[in-house]
């Protein structure tokens, strides 16, 4: 089976975890989680990085200091992975899920700029915090969110978990990192994502006094060496063996995300011709094509099947996720559209996309494709 996105472990991965063995440094003391920090600051233009032990973490801590609590209103993005909504649920916050625009699938930030402003003459009830999402890995129009926080003072959290590498290439923000923009940005390094620390996160601020905020809170909470608290903290420190890990694959970051663009350039001419539409590519972004997805245009087959049609020929391909909307725990929340949402559920799923992927992969994926629209799924009527 070619994997779906699985790590890239080519550098000093190996001889790094070995130095946290011999130093006994194994838990969260140790000098590769400052390391990590420090570097990942660079990599991504911003001032700080707090390491955190996932994504869904990172994002908790995140909402939390934005103002996310009980009786607030948080903005999210009803197309996409549920921890994005789960962790402002955390914080015990309401949630207003926005529809996807059809040129990015990411948040429509348009028209929830416009909603905003004309629940602000109706005065009805403003967001809090909006949490964007650049969903799989292509930057969001982050223009109508700007324009919100400079008038109502809505502060952004930056959902970057599937985007490290990737940037805006034109308008204000050219030549910024996704994550560098709202008030916090958030980072997953989960095994399938372009560089791994195992399991783990970071959240990065261009605030001192929020990443000090943010690093009391993954600690408990604790105040300096004495077992002291003052509020509800948690534990969600990243041991010195993920980091370790993670500044080995960060010395790789800018290969990984040049094979995935290449990936992508290399499937956009193999698959020519087939009635799928691909991955969101807008003139002012520079997506780091975390995983290669596509829509299937009607042409008699759907995208359940065309999985099943993929997997039966050893491809590891897999459907997007649905709508948070559609999720039980969140039938109820308030929302802003969905159609388009659901659309890119109903026609999408991801390709193959390991930064090693080879070239005779890809083919093979490109066949298993071009076969599926003239075979039957193994098992079902002739």
């Amino acid at each position: 089976m070619i994997p779906l996105s699985v790590p890239w472990l080519a550098g000093n991965e190996a001889r790094y975890l070995a130095e946290c063995v011999e130093e006994g440094n194994v838990s969260a003391a140790g000098r590769f989680v400052e390391r990590f920090e420090r570097e990942f600051a660079e990599v991504t233009g911003t001032a700080h990085a707090v390491a955190c032990a996932s994504g869904t973490a990172a994002l908790h801590v995140a909402l939390r200091l934005a103002g996310a609590g009980p009786g607030r209103l948080v903005a999210v993005p009803t197309f996409t992975f549920i921890a994005s909504a789960n962790a402002a649920t955390y914080c015990a916050a309401d949630l207003l899920l926005v529809d996807s625009e059809p040129r990015t699938w990411n948040m429509d930030t348009a028209r929830l700029h416009d909603e905003v402003v004309r629940r602000a003459r109706t005065g009805d009830r403003l967001p809090d915090v909006v949490e964007v999402v650049h969903v799989l890995g292509h930057p969001a129009d982050m223009e109508p969110l700007l324009a919100l926080k400079d008038r109502f003072e809505i502060p952004i959290v930056e959902d970057a978990a599937e985007a490290l590498g990737a940037s805006w290439s034109g308008g204000p923000l050219a030549g910024r990192s996704v994550g560098s923009v709202g008030r916090f940005g958030c980072f997953s390094f989960n095994g399938n994502k372009i560089i791994t620390s195992g399991a783990g996160g970071m959240i990065v601020t261009g605030e001192e006094h929020l990443a000090r905020e943010a690093r009391y809170l993954i600690n408990q909470a604790k105040q300096g060496d004495q077992y002291v608290h003052e509020t509800v903290g948690y534990n969600y420190r990243l041991p010195n063996l993920a980091a370790a890990l993670g500044c080995a694959q960060l010395e790789q970051l800018a290969d990984a995300v040049a094979a995935r663009r290449a990936l992508a350039a290399r499937y956009r001419e193999l698959l020519a011709g087939l009635p799928l539409t691909g991955p969101p590519s807008e003139e002012w972004a520079r997506p780091s094509h975390w995983l290669y997805s596509v829509l299937v245009e009607d042409a008699g087959i759907e995208a359940d099947e065309l999985v099943t049609k993929l997997n039966s020929h050893g491809v590891g391909a897999r459907r997007l996720w649905p709508p948070v909307h559609l999720q039980k725990p969140y039938a109820r929340s308030e929302r802003l559209g969905g159609a388009v949402a659901e659309d890119v559920f109903r026609r999408g799923l991801s390709l193959p996309s390991s930064s090693q992927l080879s070239v005779d992969e890809q083919r093979r994926v490109a066949a298993a494709l071009r076969q599926s629209w003239s075979t039957p799924v193994r098992g079902s009527a002739q």
